[in-house]
């Protein structure tokens, strides 16, 4: 009888196929996909930004933020103006634009330690003697957020905490609680189980965010999300986060500093680049009534290189002084240093001051700094920086009680600017009496107590100067 062989391992246990879970690469910057790893985003064109993370099963987790999908008539539609929740700080209320919108998203973002959450707890505190609120701790225990609020001097305030990052769990407590605000500090420490990417990612953020804006449209409570922020300023996560949202705030300014500025980059219920002036003492964050004082320096008497100027930021004119300092350069190319303007600006207007004014700056230094770590974005700021550059150059000081403001093309002219008649208003109510504008920016009527000076070119400018 013959003996039968015994047969391989590999053909006695059956093999089992193990599926894989299907990966995917995607970008931190934009949100991008991409089936495979390069060193390129194909969506954006950033370099080393994709990271394998497991692909997500296809549920349909989305729903549309309006109530109905029909197509309507738009003189049918009912559009009541939104009463607003005043915050009962004044200066937030300015940044945006009255108070909050019920049902609007509010993204506010800044540096660690600038007092984001210190200014959203005492808003908190204000409102929760008057309206349900609620703040959701994503960073800090109940301990440590009543330890705040100690220091704050707002410990007495009737103001629920929930210390949670699981986003069913937060949406479960604003479904039960029915707030009418809502602080969710930060977003970028909410998870959503749907997802099985870590907190913070591209992922989780914009899921997080859809997800408490959809609850915030629907059921009308007005929810601030807090936003870190990336080395080079912008909040971190995907851009779709700031598009998502209704109101995005930015606080600036030096930590080392005891002033803070809240500027308005988006707002759909009110102006864009509204500022907001705090300042931070030992009892949190108390608005400056009057913040043209904090960016004009106390001289004794008139000093060379020194240049008041009345700019505009959102609705408010604000008088800033701009300083500058010339100096003999020692190096084979000159220096050109702006603070808190752009150095692009900068170097545009040397030539523009050596060709129609005959002033070289080609061997010397330039340094300009406006007072206060105020950033000026609008044009309206040449005219006093090229008279501040003149006077330092000279050494010879501007008159006492003069402002100055406009635009300087590149053929010499002066443009007129907007709101001329509110900035000279401004500079009227601080106690300036000469100022010197562009031509299309001279008052119809006479403002009391200042005399106006209209020029068009920007050698008439330099001819006042040496009158002067």
């Amino acid at each position: 009888m013959r003996s039968r062989r015994p047969l391989p391992l590999d053909r006695r246990v059956p093999r089992l196929s193990v599926a894989k879970a299907k990966t995917v690469h995607t970008c931190t910057e934009c949100g991008g996909q991409s089936p495979k790893w390069q060193g390129q985003c194909p969506a954006c064109g950033a370099w080393n930004t994709l990271v394998e993370t497991v692909a997500e099963s296809a549920k349909p987790r989305f729903a549309a933020l309006a109530a109905t999908s029909q197509v309507q008539l738009l003189h049918d539609v009912e559009a009541a103006e939104e009463s607003r929740i005043a915050t009962g700080i004044g200066e937030l209320d300015r940044v945006l634009g009255g108070g909050l919108v019920p049902g609007g998203v509010t993204l506010i973002g800044g540096d660690p330690g600038i007092g984001k959450s210190t200014l959203l707890l005492q808003a908190l505190a204000a409102l929760s003697g008057r309206m349900e609120t609620l703040y959701v701790s994503g960073e800090e225990s109940a301990r440590q957020v009543a330890l705040r609020a100690r220091r704050l001097s707002v410990a007495e305030a009737n103001l629920p905490v929930l210390p949670e990052i699981r986003l069913e769990a937060i949406l479960a407590q604003l479904h039960a609680m029915k707030p009418a605000v809502a602080v969710i500090d930060s977003i970028q420490t909410l998870y959503s189980e749907a997802l099985t990417s870590a907190p913070g990612s591209v992922a989780q953020v914009r899921e997080c965010a859809a997800q408490l804006t959809r609850h915030a449209k629907q059921s009308g409570c007005a929810i601030i999300l807090v936003g870190h922020v990336t080395k080079e300023g912008a909040i971190a996560g995907p851009r779709v986060l700031e598009h998502i949202v209704d109101t995005v705030l930015y606080f600036e300014g030096d930590t080392g500093s005891s002033f803070r500025l809240v500027r308005a980059f988006k707002n759909r219920f009110g102006a864009v680049n509204e500022i907001g002036v705090f300042a931070m003492t030992e009892k949190g964050l108390k608005g400056v009534s009057n913040p043209s004082a904090i960016f004009l320096s106390r001289h004794g008497e008139p000093v060379p290189g020194s240049c008041v100027l009345v700019t505009q930021e959102g609705t408010r004119p604000l008088l800033v002084e701009i300083q500058a300092l010339v100096d003999s350069s020692h190096a084979p190319s000159p220096r050109r240093l702006s603070v808190g303007l752009e150095q692009n600006r900068l170097a545009m207007l040397l030539a523009v001051l050596h060709r129609h004014a005959g002033i070289a700056c080609f061997d010397q230094d330039v340094f300009v700094n406006a007072v206060g770590g105020v950033k000026i974005s609008e044009p309206a700021a040449d005219l006093a920086v090229l008279a501040a550059i003149v006077s330092s150059l000279r050494s010879q000081p501007l008159p006492d009680k003069l402002v100055m403001f406009g635009e300087v093309g590149l053929a010499g002219e002066i443009r007129p600017v907007q709101r001329g008649q509110e900035r000279l208003k401004e500079a009227a109510k601080l106690g300036f009496t000469q100022a010197i504008v562009p031509a299309g920016n001279q008052p119809k009527q006479k403002i009391a107590g200042m005399r106006v000076h209209a020029i068009h070119r920007l050698d008439e400018a330099i001819r006042l100067f040496r009158e002067s």
